[in-house]
């Protein structure tokens, strides 16, 4: 195993995904996949995977997240459109823990992505790679592999959620979020209010 992290390019970035599991410590192959680095670096900026849920798990293969609608169809990339796939030769789904673009085919990146519980090689050249879990927190990864899932659907029945993540180097000194994380929270809570106040008032009976 020593010869595969010996192989890999060294990772520039690094962000700590706080999930209901434990925390998820990620280092990123920026200068390798500039495009889904960037991507995933000014979402989790912007708050855009907070309290979304990993909506599928399927045991030996990966755990899926990063769909804000939780339903596996829906979510967008930062650049209004989906996004190129990147391949680099030194980059393989050889292990567990690694992290990669759920896409709907060949160049249709948008914000969905997954972990390996397992190495995917038939992932290689299909779905870009640009990240791995890094020290203990694996494991606190592998732990969703566990959960009671739908078999049909592959839905876990009680899905763990991303809380927050939490920028700890970012490779890209340029980004300018569109909504920062604290103003997508006070927006959500304005429209909330917005709605509560909205809500008839209960007639009282006589």
């Amino acid at each position: 195993m020593s010869n595969v992290y010996i192989s890999e390019p060294p990772t520039k970035g690094k962000v700590v995904m706080h999930t209901t599991m434990g925390d998820i410590e990620i280092e990123l192959w920026s200068k390798e996949t500039p495009l889904a680095c960037r991507n995933f670096i000014q979402l989790s900026m912007e708050g855009y995977y907070d309290n979304t849920i990993f909506h599928r798990v399927v045991p030996k293969f990966c755990v899926q997240g990063g769909d804000p609608t939780g339903t596996g169809e829906g979510g967008e990339s930062i650049y209004e459109k989906p996004f190129n796939d990147e391949f680099h030769s030194r980059l393989r789904f050889n292990r567990r823990g690694l992290l990669g673009m759920a896409n709907k085919g060949k160049n249709q990146n948008e914000s969905q992505f997954f972990f390996t519980f397992d190495a995917t090689p038939e992932l290689d050249r299909q779905n870009t790679l640009f990240g791995k879990i890094v020290g203990s927190t694996l494991f606190n990864m592998l732990k969703m592999e566990e959960l009671e899932v739908d078999s049909e659907t592959e839905r876990p029945l009680y899905p763990p959620k991303i809380l927050s993540i939490s920028i700890i180097n970012n490779p890209f000194d340029d980004i300018l979020p569109r909504i920062t994380s604290e103003e997508k929270k006070a927006a959500e809570l304005a429209e909330k209010l917005k709605n509560e106040t909205k809500k008839p008032k209960k007639k009282e009976k006589k």
